[in-house]
């Protein structure tokens, strides 16, 4: 009998996770301009950096990238992400090697372009513009597709 109940309620916990991280991607797709918060959110919890917590909220997930050196230190959880920030975050998080001028300096205007150079970031684009929750989903699915095929 405690069996059962403990399956029911670990399922029930399941779904409820499930559904809210559903929920904040349905918002997330839907957005023009991310925040930080929200861009550090979905980086973040794609490269398994809360695993053993499970998915933190934004405000948790904010507060680890700043702590990290991840983000501007300027940034405010609810600016617009600008691209080559969003691009520092995603190589920190995934632990992207960059060239020379990235390593040497460590700036998200490297971050940048050596995500460009990958063809991670696709398309017209520019440092400086702000990231809509569409393209960074786009760009988070293509650090996995180069992660995949670098693996061999």
């Amino acid at each position: 009998m405690k069996r059962k109940f403990l399956f029911a309620v670990c399922c029930f916990v399941t779904l409820s996770v499930s559904a809210q991280v559903a929920a904040e991607l349905e918002i997330l797709l839907n957005t023009s301009e991310v925040s930080y918060q929200q861009a550090a959110w979905l980086v973040l919890g794609a490269a398994d950096i809360f695993e053993p917590t499970g998915i933190p909220d934004q405000d948790v997930a904010f507060d680890h990238a700043m702590n990290l050196g991840w983000l501007p230190s300027n940034a405010a959880p609810t600016d617009r992400a600008r691209l080559d920030a969003v691009s520092l975050l995603i190589m920190r998080a995934f632990d992207i090697r960059g060239g020379v001028f990235f390593t040497l300096t460590g700036r998200p205007r490297y971050a940048y372009r050596e995500l460009v150079f990958r063809n991670i970031i696709q398309g017209r684009s520019n440092p400086a513009m702000a990231v809509s929750g569409e393209s960074l989903l786009f760009i988070v699915n293509r650090v996995f597709s180069f992660q995949e095929a670098n693996q061999l």
